[in-house]
Formats: C-alpha cells, structure tokens, sequence
C-alpha cells in the first residue's frame, strides 16, 4: 500500500530568506558594484520567478501523478530512512546536472532554459529567471524516473527543492572564492559565474546543481579565471528587458526555423545543439570555442584549463 507522504515545501519557506538576501546584496551592491543590479532587469527577474511559480502550480499536479505512476510499477520500495533521503539527493543532483547539459545541448530543452540565462547582470535576481515551459519541454522526465526504483515522489520532490533552495545563493558576485574543500565538492558561485558567462572559454560548462563533482567527473568542468573577466548573458543578447519576448523568444526562432527548414533537417533544428544550422551559416558554443583556441596564445588568457 502506498504511503501517505506528501512533499515538503521547503520553497515557500525559502521566500523571506531569499527577500532579505536580495537586499542585503544591494546594499553591498549599492557600494562595492553598482553595475550589479539594473533596476529594469531586476524587475525582469522577478516577474519571470512569479510566472515560473504560477506555470509549476498549474502543472505540479499532473507531474506528480507521473511519478506517482511509477512508483505504482515501481521495482522496489525505498524506505524514509536517514540514508535513502542522503541517496535520493545525490541521485537527484545526478539528474539535474544531466537535464541541465541536455538543456544546453539539444535546443528543445534550451528553448525552455535560455531565459535562466536571458539577464547581463549576475546577481540573486538572477536566480529567479526560472523557466515558464519546463512541462512543454516534458524536462521533468529526467526528475522523476528513480520512482521506478522505489523512492517515493515525495522524496523526489523534497529534495528537488533543496536543490533549487541551494542553488540561489551561488547567483553572486559579493562571495568570491570558498575554501577549496568545498570548491572541490560544492557548486560555489565562482564556478555558476562560469557557467552564466558568454566568454568562449567558459561556454557550456559547469553544469551542477549543487555537487561540482559530477562536472569534474565528466570533464565539463572549468575553473574561473582571474584574466579572464566574465561577460553575461547569452551569445545573442536579447536587447530588451521585455519579459514575454524573455520567455518564448527562443521557441519562436526554433518553431520559425522547423518550419522554414528543408524536410531532412526539420529534427535536427529541434534535436541538435543551440546554434546549429544545415548550411554552416550559425555558430554552436562549440565552433566559437575553437576559434577562440586558434588564437594567438598572446590573446588568450594564460591560466586557462579546459576539460
């Protein structure tokens, strides 16, 4: 018989630590980095957080009877034990960082990803730029197959929401480096400033919701720069704080190009990698990652490692 367990919303109660964390960073923005915060942008990130919020209560319901589904032909039955809660969140994080890679490598799911990446600026607001779409983009899939295992959706969900809970304060630029201990294990905000960032030697890496050990292990992995200053956003900057072009402008290009698109090539402009085109015309993060090796070593920075 299935438990009676229900998730426990550790979001809600997340909210007046998130408020006052945003102040606390403007006021040390107002006199360390004024550049940090726009207030237009600000205002960008904040509507996107509260549409997030509304398109995952509309949709919560039916994911949950997904993964309850599952748990239904489940193949074993995982107890709330201390450990199967410290197992499900390390098999989560598993999961997110491989539904974050794939949301920047198959343009789908970075249709429903790219507005995480939309702001220029890098500070806690930004972290409120979460995705309208993820259910159009059928993301959750990669969250909640471990229910076949035997872990309850409850599980699933709690600990999903610690991720997403930890993941805030990494969306900084007032916290510099932490102990190397926890650099090594730890997703930190100097390694999400790469991952924000649009320079090439910092395209497409670090992926990690919460442990940067599944980005070293799977050579993804590149360490802030010190020469190297960080420039955000994305490789084609949206020009405008607008917040529905934010949300769909990336679907709009993708569906324009499916349909304009020569019959053999119509998936592969769903399928492929943000950037790519049949003729060549576009640039992937990889090609712009190879012109920039090609340089001249006098123009690139000299503490580079890449994975």
């Amino acid at each position: 018989m299935t438990p009676d367990i229900h998730p426990f919303d550790i979001v809600t109660y997340a909210v007046p630590f998130f408020i006052l964390a945003m102040i606390a960073e403007m006021a040390w923005a107002r006199r360390r980095a004024p550049e940090a915060y726009e207030p237009r942008d600000t205002w960008t990130s904040l509507a996107l957080g509260l549409g997030s919020t509304v398109a995952g209560a509309l949709t919560a319901g039916v994911v949950y009877a997904a993964a309850m589904w599952l748990y239904q032909h489940r193949v074993a039955t995982v107890p709330f034990a201390w450990w199967a809660w410290m197992a499900c969140f390390v098999l989560d994080d598993f999961n997110y960082y491989w539904a974050h890679r794939t949301g920047h490598r198959i343009r789908w799911f970075w249709a429903s990803h790219v507005n995480h990446h939309s702001s220029q600026h890098y500070n806690l607001s930004t972290a409120l730029r979460q995705t309208w779409t993820g259910f159009v983009a059928l993301s959750f899939v990669f969250r909640i197959w471990p229910a076949l295992l035997g872990f309850h959706p409850a599980m699933l969900v709690t600990v999903g929401a610690v991720n997403l809970v930890y993941q805030f304060w990494i969306h900084t630029e007032a916290i510099g480096r932490m102990p190397r201990w926890f650099e090594a294990v730890f997703n930190t905000p100097s390694h999400h400033r790469v991952h924000h960032a649009t320079n090439p030697v910092y395209l497409d890496r670090n992926y990690a919701g919460a442990l940067i050990v599944w980005d070293r292990l799977f050579r993804t992995f590149q360490p802030e720069l010190e020469d190297e200053r960080i420039r955000y956003g994305i490789v084609r900057q949206l020009g405008t704080f607008g917040v529905m072009w934010s949300v769909f402008h990336e679907w709009a290009g993708m569906l324009k190009d499916f349909a304009v698109a020569p019959l053999r090539y119509k998936l592969a402009y769903l399928l492929r990698e943000p950037g790519w085109s049949h003729d060549g015309s576009r640039d992937t993060s990889a090609r712009i990652r190879d012109r920039w090796r090609e340089r001249p070593d006098g123009e690139r920075p000299r503490a580079v490692r890449l994975d």
